[in-house]
């Protein structure tokens, strides 16, 4: 099939470029005014990071990686997330041996085998940032209400902000006693996948989308009855944070995110009116997830966005980017000479940042105007046989259709000198 994309993959078309530029654009702006510097991994890392890092009982490793082995007999998977590569270079090249915190932020691509459905693809595109070495519950409460401001920023309206605890190594094991306890008489009644979760992580299980497993876990013992002191205390400086930043949120006992590395806070932030999957973006703590790799014992969290169902949730509440891409100059010209001179003319003023666009196909003199007109140029420069004779060109504000002849030698100087005027340099 050399004419159709693969199922799950999408073609960002030059139409729809401009929303991703201004999107991404703003989230380096806003990451930059936060303290985060870029870091970008690989495409593809060791399999083996993924199912160590995310969790061998998640949904990611267990069904929707994309895993193959090269020539080298190496298991390589293709990344379906960034935490575990973000660690993964903090450790491989000494970070942690720096001045902490560490703020980092990564924009691109991950791939998941997983259902196409509205706003979620099999190659979609992730921001996301990740914070290691502080376990300050205000570092918790900075990075939810960055989420929240760049949703903010977008002009998004009618988010929620879940949060919960899903506690850590000391209080973890009273929970899952607890849950395995609850679920026992209706083991044989889960789901294939949650049959498996039963005994490596049962915590999981909540996090179910079968209808028939979330029916069962009515009732279900929830991190948060189970917490000790230090993870509900954490959790409650947290929420103290929160409401001095006057950022909303509700608590809810029963999310539990979707990766195995979570510890301590974890959070989601949904839309309404999206699709069956509403969640936007979400994180966590993972303050063990760096020793869990072979590194130092390190406290991290992080949150990841979903590109993709930002643009769809932006398309659903009717809201438009400001993304048309304004030409400020077109060359019209006709004759082999006048041609020659739109040539250099277009490259002269490209260099001292003008955006410039001409006539490439030979067209007279109305269509080229209708061509200038259709790019909505702010101002056209016309050269004809008599101006070339001149050395002067017609510069015509596109606006009101006022003319002047100008020198070809003082051409540039004035066409910038009017950009300037018309306050679009």
């Amino acid at each position: 099939m050399l004419t159709t994309r693969p199922r799950g993959t999408n073609d960002i078309l030059p139409s729809e470029a401009g929303k991703w530029h201004y999107l991404e654009e703003l989230l380096r702006l806003v990451s930059k005014q936060y303290g985060y510097q870029e870091i970008r991994t690989p495409v593809f890392e060791h399999t083996e990071l993924f199912q160590r890092g995310v969790g061998e009982t998640t949904d990611i490793v267990e069904k929707e990686m994309y895993t193959f082995t090269d020539r080298g007999e190496r298991s390589l998977t293709l990344r379906p997330e960034g935490t575990a590569p973000t660690v993964r270079a903090f450790l491989e090249h000494k970070m942690y041996a720096n001045p902490q915190p560490t703020k980092l932020y990564y924009i691109g691509p991950m791939f998941r085998y997983d259902r196409p459905q509205a706003g979620r693809y099999r190659q979609f595109h992730q921001y996301g940032v990740e914070v290691f070495g502080s376990n300050d519950p205000s570092v918790d409460a900075e990075v939810i209400a960055m989420a929240m401001d760049i949703y903010e920023r977008l002009g998004l309206t009618g988010l929620t902000v879940e949060l919960n605890s899903v506690g850590c190594p000391v209080c973890r094991p009273r929970h899952r006693e607890e849950l395995q306890k609850f679920l026992e008489k209706n083991k044989a009644k889960l789901c294939p996948t949650c049959q498996g979760r039963y005994e490596k992580n049962p915590m999981r299980i909540l996090d179910c989308k079968n209808p028939g497993c979330q029916e069962l876990t009515q009732g279900a013992p929830t991190t948060s009855e189970t917490l000790c002191k230090d993870c509900s205390t954490h959790l409650e400086k947290v929420q103290s944070y929160l409401q001095a930043l006057g950022v909303p949120y509700v608590l809810n006992p029963r999310l539990v995110r979707g990766l195995d590395y979570y510890t301590g806070t974890a959070f989601e932030i949904t839309a309404q009116g999206i699709g069956a999957q509403s969640s936007i973006g979400g994180g966590g703590r993972y303050n063990g997830l760096i020793s869990q790799c072979g590194g130092p014992d390190t406290p991290g969290i992080g949150f990841a966005l979903g590109m993709e169902r930002i643009l769809l949730t932006l398309e659903q509440q009717g809201l438009i980017l400001p993304t048309k891409e304004m030409i400020h100059v077109f060359i019209a010209a006709l004759g082999k000479e006048a041609q020659t001179k739109a040539f250099t003319l277009a490259q002269s003023l490209r260099q001292k940042g003008v955006i410039v666009e001409r006539d490439y196909l030979g067209r007279s003199l109305k269509a080229q105007l209708k061509a200038a007109d259709r790019l909505e140029a702010v101002l056209t420069v016309i050269l004809g046989d008599e101006e070339i004779k001149k050395n002067t060109g017609i510069v015509r504000k596109m606006a009101n259709s006022e003319q002047v002849e100008i020198p070809l030698d003082d051409i540039t100087a004035y066409l910038i000198e009017e950009l300037q005027k018309e306050g679009v340099r």
